[in-house]
C-alpha cells in the first residue's frame, strides 16, 4: 500500500506541474480542456497565467512536502488541495461549461485526490 500511496501522490503532483506548464505555455487549449474556453476577444491571459502558476505551484509544493516531510503531511496537503477541483466544478458550471466536464473531470479529480489522501493517511 505504501508504494501505491506514494506513486499516486507523485503522479498527481506531477500532473499539477504539467497543468501549470500547459496553462502558461498553451493557454487556449488548456482553457478549453478545463471546460471554460478563453474568450478570444477578451483579455483572459492574466487569469490563465494565474491558473498556470497556481497549479504548477501546488504540484511543486506537493512534491516537496512528500520528499521532505513524509506521508502524513502530504496526506493533509492532498486533503486540502481537493478543495481546488471541487471549486473548479462550480467555476465550470457557473461559466457555461458542461456537466460532463464539471463532474467527469473536476469532480473525479477531487475524488482521486481524496483517495490519495486516504492512502497516505493509511501508511
Amino acid at each position: 500500500m505504501t508504494v501505491t500511496a506514494y506513486t499516486l501522490a507523485v503522479v498527481l503532483n506531477l500532473f499539477c506541474v504539467f497543468l501549470g506548464y500547459r496553462f502558461l505555455f498553451q493557454p487556449g487549449p488548456a482553457a478549453t480542456g478545463y471546460g471554460v474556453p478563453a474568450d478570444p476577444a477578451g483579455d483572459a491571459g492574466a487569469y490563465l497565467t494565474i491558473k498556470g502558476v497556481r497549479d504548477g505551484t501546488f504540484g511543486l509544493v506537493g512534491l516537496a512536502v512528500l520528499a521532505f516531510a513524509g506521508a502524513r503531511p502530504e496526506a493533509w496537503f492532498m486533503l486540502f488541495v481537493a478543495l481546488v477541483p471541487l471549486g473548479d466544478v462550480l467555476i465550470v458550471l457557473r461559466n457555461g461549461g458542461t456537466r460532463a466536464v464539471a463532474f467527469g473531470i473536476h469532480f473525479a479529480t477531487a475524488i482521486v485526490v481524496l483517495i490519495s489522501a486516504g492512502l497516505l493517511f493509511a501508511v
